[in-house]
C-alpha cells in the first residue's frame, strides 16, 4: 500500500511534492500556499475551504492523470479568509514565497513562516478590543491539575494549579479560544461536560513529549534567559512547568519569529483572590447577561469607563478575578477617591488617556517586525500623551498607588521625537508611497530630490521632442516592462527622426527609445532604487529602536491599563453616585445602607431605584428571605452580593455606607434549568450546584440561595430546604441569604443561632396588590401567588378557579391528601355552589363575580329580590357552618 502511494507521489511536479511535504510537517492545518498573487489551497484542503468560504474549485496539473482539486484567494484579501476559518475553528498554515520569481534557478523557495490558530491570532481585525484571546496548556496528574494560558497578542502568561475536579470551572472562567493537552489528556478534557456542551472549546493534542517535565524546564530556561525557575516562581518537578513548556514550545512553534513581548509567567494564588466559579459569574452577570450572552446589562458594561483597550481589559480581568488582599484593594480604594474629590485631574487623566492606542497589542507588532508606520504613529501619540498624564497626576496627595503610576511612566520623549521626525503620516495621496518624510535624511532627501528633477526633465523632454519633430501627439510614458519610452501614433511614423530606436510595435502606435531618454531614465530609477533600499534601511533602524524599548512600553502599557482603570471607577462614582465601602480582614460583617444594585438602577432610568439596607454579622448570620414572586427578593440579594464584589475590585459601591469584611468567595444557586444533554433535571442540576456549595464554603463566604427544593414535591423541598438552612447555620456559618416561598422556614428563627427572618412589604388595595420592594424585617404573610398571575395577565377564570381550589385546600384541616383533593368542587360547579367553598377573602371575590354577572337591564323586581335572598341566605349558611366548626 505505501509503495503505491510513494509510486503515485513519485510522478507529482516538484511543486507539488513540496506541497505536500509541507503539508505532512504540519498536520490538522488549513495549508495555504503562496503562488504568484494568490495563496492556493490544494486536494483536500481544496475541497474543504471551497465549501467553508464559498470558493469555487477547481483544479491544476500536479503530474498525475487527475487535476489537483484547488480554490485559492488573493494575497491582499487573504486576512479577511483566515478570519473566517480561524471563527471556524481552523488552524491555517502560511507557506510563503522567500524568493521572487527568476531570483534563482529552478523552483522558488517557499516555507511555512506562521502558523494561525485560535489562540494564537495576533492581527486586530480578529480580535475584540476589550476581551483577551487565550491560548491554554492542560496537564492533570492523578487529583491535581495545572493550567498556564496566555495571550499572544498581549504577551500576558498565567499559571495555576487547582484539584482535577475543579479545571472544568476553572477552564470555563478563564474561557480559553484554544486548549492543548498531551493526547492522552486531550481525551479526558473533550469527556468534560462543558465541552461536549459547546461551553468550552475541544481539547488540541499536542506531543506527549512537549510536556514532559525534562522537555518542558529546557524549553522554559531557554525562552526565559534563566539559569534556574526559581527565576520564574517556579520549581523544578511541578505541573504547571510541564504545562507552561508545552505552551511556550507550542507558540514558538505557530509563531515562527522572536517573542520578546511574552511576558515571564504570573501564578495565580488562590489565597490571594476571591473565587468565584463559573455558576456565580453567570448568576450575578458580572461581563454578559444570561438572556442573550451581551455585555449590555451586565455589571461590567456599569463599570466600564475606560478610555482605552487595555483598560476595558484589565476592567474585566479585575471582575473576574476579584482580590482579597486587604492593602491592595484599599490601595485602589485610595486612588480612586483622590480621583473621585479632584474632578479637574480625573477630567485631564480621562482627556490624555483618551488618546493613548492599544500599546500592549502594539508591542506583539514590534517583537514580530510586523509594525507598520501607521502603528509608529500610533505608538508616537501615546508617548506624547504621557507628560500631560503625568502632569495631572501632579495632583496627588496621598493615593500610592497613584504616585507608584505617576513615577513609574516613563514618555521615552527621544524615540518619541524620532517618530515624531521620521515617519511620515499616512493619508496624504500626495506621500502615499512614503515611509519616511522628507528633511529626516539628507542622503534620502537627495535621492529624493534627483528622481524629481528628473521627472522634470522627462517632462521637459517630451515637449522639446514634440517641437523638434512637428508631432502634436506624441508622448513620453512608463510601464514596469518597457521602462520609459516615447510613443507615436502610426499615422505620424513618417516625421519620426532616423535616431529613434524601435522598442516596441502595438496596433495604432510605436514605442522608441533615445540615448537623452535612456540616460533620463537611469536617472529617475537609479535614485528612485537607491532611495527605496536607503528608506527600508532607515525604517529598519527605527524598528529596532522600538523593539529594544520593548520592555518600557510593555511597562507603561500596564501602568496605563491600571490608571485607566481607576479612572473608570472614578468616574462611575461620581456618575452615579457611589460611595467609598470600608473594607476590613479584620470585620467579619457586612453592613449596606441604602444599598442599590447598580445594573437594575442603570437600566430603570426614570424610575427611581428603592435602596433596601443588608446586615450579615455575628448576631444575623443568615437571613430567611419571603414574599411573592416579582417583589424583588433575587434582585436584593443579588445587589448585596455585586456590592460585596464591587468592594473587592476596589470600587466605590452604590449605597450610602458599605463596611465589607473580606470574604473568599461568593457562591450562588439561583434561576432554574435543566441539562438534557446529560440526563440531568432542573432539580438534579439545582442539588447539584447546591453539593458544591455545602461542600466547599467556607465561614468567610457569601452564599446566595434563590427557591431551593422547588423542583420536587412540596414536602420533599421543604424538608431539603429546611436541612441546608440548619448545615448552613449550625456547621458552616456562611454569611447567607436565602430565598424561599416555604413559609414553614420563618419558624427557624426561633430555632437556629443567627438566624433572622425578612420580607419584601407588599401594599395590597381593592385592586390587588402594590409591590414597594421594601425589605422588612419578619417572615411575609403569604405568597400573594394568584394576585401575582393576575398582574401577569393570566386569565380571569383561570384566576377565579384557582382561587376556589386554594379555598377548598385550605378549608380541608386534614393531612389526608385523598380527602383534601375530594373536597375540590368540579370545574363546572355553579358560582352559587362555589362560594360555600371559599375562605374569608376568596368568598367575597366569588360574589363579586356573581354580582357581575347579573344583567340589571333586564332583570325584574321579583328577580332582583330573588337573586338577593339566595346571596343573603348563601353567606349566611357559610357564616352559620364556620361558628359551628369553631364550636
Amino acid at each position: 500500500m505505501r509503495k503505491s502511494a510513494e509510486k503515485k507521489e513519485s510522478g507529482l511536479s516538484p511543486m507539488m511534492k513540496h506541497y505536500l511535504a509541507m503539508k505532512e510537517q504540519y498536520p490538522g492545518t488549513v495549508m495555504m500556499y503562496r503562488l504568484g498573487d494568490f495563496y492556493e489551497m490544494f486536494f483536500d484542503d481544496a475541497v474543504e475551504v471551497s465549501k467553508l468560504l464559498d470558493l469555487t474549485l477547481t483544479g491544476r496539473d500536479c503530474g498525475l492523470e487527475q487535476r489537483a482539486p484547488m480554490c485559492g484567494v488573493p494575497f491582499h484579501a487573504v486576512d479577511g479568509y483566515i478570519a473566517k476559518l480561524v471563527k471556524l475553528g481552523k488552524k491555517v498554515a502560511i507557506c510563503e514565497q522567500l524568493t521572487a520569481p527568476g531570483d534563482q534557478k529552478g523552483m522558488v523557495e517557499r516555507d511555512v513562516v506562521r502558523v494561525i490558530t485560535p489562540g494564537t491570532v495576533t492581527d486586530e481585525t480578529m480580535l475584540e478590543s476589550g476581551v483577551n484571546n487565550y491560548l491554554a496548556s492542560v496537564v492533570v496528574k492523578g487529583n491535581l491539575a495545572a493550567v498556564a494560558w496566555a495571550d499572544v497578542s498581549t504577551g500576558e502568561v498565567k499559571v495555576l494549579e487547582t484539584p482535577a475536579s475543579r479545571l472544568e470551572d476553572q477552564l470555563l472562567s478563564i474561557a480559553p479560544c484554544e486548549i492543548i493537552a498531551s493526547e492522552s489528556g486531550a481525551a479526558y478534557g473533550n469527556a468534560l461536560e462543558s465541552v461536549e456542551l459547546g461551553k468550552l472549546c475541544k481539547f488540541q493534542g499536542y506531543y506527549d513529549y512537549a510536556f514532559h517535565a525534562d522537555n518542558a524546564e529546557s524549553v522554559l530556561r531557554g525562552f526565559y534567559g534563566v539559569y534556574h525557575l526559581s527565576a520564574l516562581g517556579l520549581e523544578s518537578g511541578e505541573a504547571v512547568v510541564s504545562a507552561l513548556g508545552a505552551l511556550i514550545d507550542y507558540i514558538q512553534s505557530t509563531q515562527k519569529r522572536t517573542l520578546k513581548h511574552i511576558l515571564p509567567p504570573r501564578k495565580i494564588r488562590p489565597e490571594s483572590g476571591m473565587y468565584l466559579d463559573y455558576t456565580t459569574k453567570k448568576n450575578l452577570e458580572l461581563t454578559e447577561t444570561i438572556a442573550d450572552k451581551q455585555k449590555i446589562g451586565s455589571l461590567l458594561w456599569v463599570l466600564d469607563r475606560t478610555e482605552t483597550n487595555m483598560g476595558a481589559r484589565l476592567l474585566r480581568r479585575y471582575i473576574q478575578e476579584p482580590s482579597r488582599d486587604e492593602a491592595e484593594i484599599n490601595l485602589r480604594l485610595d486612588a480612586v477617591e483622590e480621583l473621585y474629590r479632584n474632578s479637574e485631574m480625573r477630567s485631564a487623566c480621562g482627556l490624555a488617556l483618551h488618546c493613548i492606542r492599544d500599546i500592549e497589542r502594539l508591542c506583539n507588532k514590534i517583537a514580530y517586525n510586523t509594525v507598520r508606520p501607521n502603528e509608529c504613529i500610533a505608538i508616537k501619540e501615546s508617548l506624547v500623551q504621557i507628560p500631560p498624564l503625568v502632569a495631572a497626576l501632579g495632583a496627588v496627595k496621598k493615593s500610592d498607588k497613584l504616585l507608584s503610576v505617576r513615577s513609574g511612566l516613563d514618555p521615552l520623549p527621544e524615540v518619541a521625537a524620532c517618530l515624531e521626525a521620521a515617519i511620515q503620516p499616512q493619508g496624504d495621496p500626495k506621500f502615499a508611497d512614503r515611509i519616511i518624510k522628507d528633511g529626516y535624511n539628507e542622503e534620502l532627501d537627495a535621492y529624493r530630490e534627483a528622481h524629481k528633477s528628473a521627472r522634470k526633465l522627462i517632462a521637459e523632454f517630451e515637449g522639446k521632442e514634440r517641437q523638434a519633430t512637428g508631432i502634436k501627439n506624441l508622448k513620453v510614458a512608463y510601464n514596469r516592462v518597457f521602462g520609459y519610452y516615447i510613443e507615436v501614433s502610426k499615422s505620424n511614423l513618417p516625421q519620426v527622426p532616423y535616431y529613434y530606436e524601435r522598442k516596441q510595435t502595438l496596433v495604432g502606435s510605436e514605442r522608441f527609445m533615445t540615448p537623452e531618454l535612456k540616460e533620463l531614465e537611469e536617472v529617475i530609477l537609479t535614485s528612485q532604487e537607491k532611495a527605496q533600499k536607503l528608506e527600508e534601511r532607515l525604517y529598519a533602524e527605527i524598528k529596532r529602536l522600538m523593539f529594544d524599548i520593548l520592555p518600557v512600553l510593555q511597562k507603561n502599557a500596564a501602568l496605563i491599563a491600571e490608571l485607566d482603570v481607576l479612572y473608570s471607577f472614578a468616574e462611575v462614582a461620581v456618575r452615579n453616585g457611589y460611595k467609598r465601602p470600608v473594607v476590613s480582614a479584620r470585620s467579619k460583617a457586612i453592613v449596606i445602607k441604602e444599598g442599590r444594585h447598580p445594573v437594575v438602577e442603570a437600566l430603570k432610568r426614570k424610575n427611581t431605584f428603592v435602596a433596601n439596607d443588608a446586615v450579615l454579622d455575628a448576631q444575623c448570620r443568615t437571613v430567611v428571605v419571603t414574599g411573592p414572586n416579582m417583589a424583588g427578593k433575587s434582585t436584593y440579594m443579588r445587589q448585596v452580593a455585586v456590592i460585596v464584589l464591587m468592594a473587592h475590585l476596589g470600587s466605590f459601591v452604590p449605597a450610602e455606607r458599605a463596611e465589607i469584611g473580606i470574604v473568599d468567595r461568593i457562591f450562588t444557586r439561583v434561576g432554574a434549568s435543566d441539562n438534557l444533554a446529560f440526563g440531568q433535571s432542573t432539580f438534579m442540576v439545582e442539588m447539584s450546584e447546591v453539593a458544591n456549595i455545602l461542600n466547599n464554603a467556607t465561614e468567610d463566604s457569601l452564599l446566595v440561595l434563590d427557591e431551593i427544593g422547588r423542583g420536587t414535591s412540596t414536602l420533599d423541598g421543604l424538608s431539603i430546604a429546611w436541612a441546608i438552612v440548619e448545615h448552613i447555620a449550625l456547621k458552616l456559618k456562611a454569611k447567607t441569604l436565602f430565598a424561599t416561598h416555604y413559609h414553614e422556614l420563618t419558624e427557624l428563627e426561633n430555632l437556629l443561632p443567627a438566624l433572622k427572618n425578612y420580607h419584601i412589604l407588599i401594599k395590597e388595595n381593592k385592586d390587588g396588590i402594590t409591590f414597594l420592594y421594601k425589605i422588612a424585617r419578619g417572615g411575609a404573610s403569604k405568597s400573594f401567588g394568584l394576585e401575582v398571575a393576575k398582574l401577569a395577565g393570566v386569565n380571569v377564570k383561570v384566576i377565579d378557579r384557582a382561587k376556589e381550589i386554594m379555598g377548598a385546600i385550605e378549608s380541608t384541616q386534614t393531612a389526608d391528601l385523598n380527602a383534601t383533593i375530594s373536597a375540590v368542587p368540579s370545574a363546572d360547579a355553579t358560582p352559587t355552589n362555589q362560594i360555600g367553598f371559599f375562605a374569608e377573602d376568596s368568598r367575597y371575590e366569588a360574589l363579586a363575580s356573581v354580582i357581575r354577572d347579573i344583567d340589571v337591564d333586564s332583570c325584574t323586581p321579583l328577580q332582583a329580590l330573588t337573586i338577593l335572598t339566595n346571596l343573603k341566605q348563601t353567606v349566611t349558611a357559610k357564616s352559620d357552618a364556620k361558628s359551628s366548626k369553631k364550636r
